[in-house]
């Protein structure tokens, strides 16, 4: 897959497709990729490996080579749609056939998706190498769709990380050497092992496992692999000394976090019981988890993780650190929300441990037990690009230039910020922005209101625009500290009943100390203060009543930050 001649653009991105061939979807896509400058031979494709994106290798090696030149310039890009935490019948407690995923996939509008099955003896001894032969055959019978092998390692004394990598000759011999070599859950190595915990030894060992995973891409072994910590406060097992220290060990994969989990329809009214939480998230503290999380902690909040939903918690903790750390959100697909496929039967003598594969699902006439959404469903992951291809993906990932919504809240999002009478681009998402103590700086918020119904029938409206600010202040003393005191919104618009694109025009000013701005919105339908306090954050998402959480009727988006360096 080296070779961009065997990739082909999207549909709505292909020029010589005609409009009247694309649905609503589609159309509007197009409209936005024609309003970036991008439509037709500027969006290029970019080589499969390939792991720059124009505009994201001069950034970097501007950063790198200490550039004195005050500002940034980033490119004009194209948000592909796609979800990095999908299972199939390889993984031993899903159900789908990879192509039933994949035609999901494509029919709910995702340009790219990672397989990331659970890790198992059976799945590293036999089921890695046969999905790989249906990634293949996937890849060649529809080029215009981006489909990445990973796999859901259960981290050494924490909960479970997505693994990708770019496709190529070692993508399957490098996902099952890792996994066979630093799994946990292979080893025994969590925290709820026969015989004791022995923390510190797991700990160490899944930095062992990052730091070799960012030897095999330094090497060239594979072209690129990332990784991102998946619904981190489900259990609350992930302190928040791990998550710093997995960052720190291997920045340049390890990128960030589910800032919302999979399983949306978990609390659906009447569907799973009275104590199902969005998420899943129905977990109370056990005798495993970080004893520093109060017991809100185990909630979500419009869907979101504690740890990103609160306004001056654990994720700007890590971020007014100066260090890019992003969210995404996924499916986590498993269980379709009132699907009628039930697991196949196992053959006599056969089994996961010795095959690797589930059976085949069988339909029937009933609804089955569920929790989630199919891939592009509900949840989505913007990723920003230059170019279209797999490396072009990973480069926007790790590059920061993310957004996610629900319920497909939103058709388009560009974020910049710049001088106050700066007419260029200026920097957006994971970017920075460098810039004199006092200066006027504007942030330019560009929103595609949603154009169509989502899959619900509903026209979403989004009703408000948060812009949060927070000072960077630098590496911290107590890694287990989860609080920005110095985070809070700053700016709200209220934006209910705008249709079309507008752009929101917010002024700030450059203080004493660098800064982060970041953006969240909503539906308006469900929101209160903050975990930290009204002054903090007015009106938040607030946790739903135990089942009793429709996700369609509490919906949210969130972007990455912008940084600003001042000196």
């Amino acid at each position: 897959m080296s070779d961009s001649s065997e990739q082909q653009l999207p549909v709505w991105a292909d020029p010589s497709v005609s409009p009247a061939d694309l649905d609503p979807q589609g159309v509007s896509r197009r409209g936005l990729l024609r309003g970036a400058g991008l439509f037709g031979t500027a969006f290029a494709l970019g080589a499969a490996g390939s792991l720059a994106t124009p505009g994201v290798a001069s950034a970097a090696s501007a950063s790198s080579s200490g550039s004195r030149r005050f500002g940034g310039e980033d490119p004009r890009l194209a948000y592909l749609v796609g979800d990095h935490h999908v299972h199939s019948v390889y993984s031993h407690d899903a159900k789908y056939t990879f192509s039933q995923l994949a035609a999901a996939g494509a029919r709910y509008g995702l340009d790219w998706m990672v397989f990331t099955e659970h890790s198992n003896f059976g799945h590293a001894d036999f089921g890695a190498a046969l999905e790989h032969k249906e990634i293949l055959r996937a890849r060649a019978e529809n080029p215009r769709q981006l489909i990445f092998q990973g796999l859901e390692w259960y981290i050494p004394a924490a909960e479970h990380c997505t693994v990708f990598t770019t496709p190529g000759p070692h993508e399957v011999d490098l996902l099952t050497r890792f996994e066979s070599a630093y799994d946990g859950k292979l080893l025994g190595y969590t925290d709820g092992s026969v015989g004791g915990a022995d923390t510190a030894r797991n700990e160490a060992h899944a930095l062992k496992g990052l730091k070799w995973l960012a030897r095999q891409r330094r090497s060239g072994y594979v072209d690129d692999v990332l990784v991102l910590a998946n619904h981190p406060l489900r259990l609350g097992i992930d302190s928040p000394h791990e998550m710093r220290d997995w960052r720190d060990a291997a920045p340049e994969i390890m990128i960030g976090m589910e800032g919302a989990p999979g399983a949306q329809g978990a609390a659906i009214p009447g569907w799973r019981g009275a104590t199902s939480i969005r998420g899943e998230y129905e977990n109370k503290p056990s005798a495993q988890s970080w004893p520093g999380y109060p017991a809100q902690a185990y909630l979500t909040y419009g869907g979101f993780d504690w740890s990103t939903a609160t306004v001056g918690g654990l994720w700007d903790a890590m971020l007014a650190e100066g260090k890019p750390f992003s969210i995404t959100t996924n499916s986590d697909a498993h269980r379709i929300v009132f699907d009628t496929w039930k697991n196949g039967d196992w053959p006599a003598g056969r089994n996961f441990d010795n095959t690797g594969r589930l059976p085949d699902p069988v339909n029937t006439d009933s609804p089955q037990a569920g929790s989630d959404f199919w891939p592009g469903q509900f949840s989505r992951t913007h990723v920003g690009v230059t170019r279209y291809g797999y490396g072009a993906v990973m480069a926007g990932m790790r590059a920061g230039r993310v957004w996610l919504d629900h319920g497909h809240l939103l058709d388009g999002l560009d974020v910049r910020v710049r001088r106050e009478h700066d007419h260029g681009r200026g920097v957006t998402l994971g970017g920075r922005l460098r810039v004199r103590k006092g200066e006027k700086l504007t942030l330019d918020i560009t929103v595609t209101a949603a154009s169509r119904p989502n899959t619900q029938g509903i026209l979403p409206d989004l009703a408000h625009v948060d812009v949060i600010r927070g000072a960077v202040r630098g590496p911290v003393s107590d890694r287990d500290t989860w609080q920005a005191p110095d985070t809070r919104v700053v700016h709200t618009a209220d934006v209910s009943g705008r249709e079309g694109t507008y752009t929101l025009r917010v002024p700030l000013t450059a203080g004493e100390e660098s800064f982060y701005v970041r953006l969240r919105g909503s539906d308006g339908n469900r929101n209160g203060a903050g975990y930290l306090g009204a002054s903090i954050d007015p009106h938040g998402p607030i946790p739903h009543e135990p089942g009793d959480g429709d996700p369609w009727e509490d919906t949210w988006f969130y972007s990455n930050p912008v940084f600003v360096d001042v000196s």
